[in-house]
């Protein structure tokens, strides 16, 4: 059985990075990284599957006392608090990553929202820093095979329980040979 991890899917905003498995990396191993955006100037996105056990209150005082989980989006800004939402009618100035899933907007008018429960904590999803690669940089990982490229549906990206099912349940979508891997130890001496 060829185990090469490789794929010939593009990536582009919207898709998702899936880590190789034996990726030792605090911020990167058995990632699902949500692009959100790839172009000649440089790719960026956020980490779905890696959380910090932090109150958002601890992170930025002015925040409404809600629960929910703080995502570790990567390494770069990891002083900066970031979101996604699935609500562009509250949050005007958003951009769309893919249907019913939008980055940005109006940080105050998202404080304001939160507390008047306008809108819910399921409906948004922080992080503290994000992915980010240079011009042509993800494109020379993907040459050496560092990552998978997929679509993912919505409600995976919205769902902060999922943890570190993602990572499996997404690789597994790629056919039996991934489906293998997801039950490779993280350092195969380890086997």
């Amino acid at each position: 059985m060829d185990l090469s991890f490789t794929n010939t899917a593009q990536p582009s905003k919207g898709k998702i990075l899936i880590s190789e498995p034996f990726l030792d990396d605090d911020y990167f191993g058995r990632s699902v990284i949500l692009l959100c955006e790839h172009n000649e100037e440089g790719s960026f996105g956020f980490v779905l599957n890696n959380f910090i056990d932090l109150d958002l209150r601890d992170v930025a005082k002015n925040f409404p006392d809600i629960e929910t989980k703080i995502g570790i989006g990567g390494p770069v800004e990891t002083d900066n608090i970031y979101f996604i939402h699935s609500r562009p009618d509250l949050l005007e100035d958003s951009r769309e990553v893919i249907p019913n899933i939008y980055i940005g907007g109006s940080y105050s008018k998202l404080l304001h929202l939160l507390d008047t429960g306008e809108l819910k904590p399921n409906e948004v999803r922080f992080f503290l820093g994000y992915s980010g690669w240079s011009p042509h940089q993800l494109d020379q990982e993907l040459n050496e095979h560092a990552w998978l490229v997929t679509d993912i549906l919505a409600k995976d990206i919205m769902d902060i329980h999922a943890g570190d099912t993602l990572w499996s349940k997404y690789l597994k979508k790629q056919g039996k040979k991934y489906a293998v891997m997801t039950s490779f130890p993280l350092n195969p001496q380890d086997n």
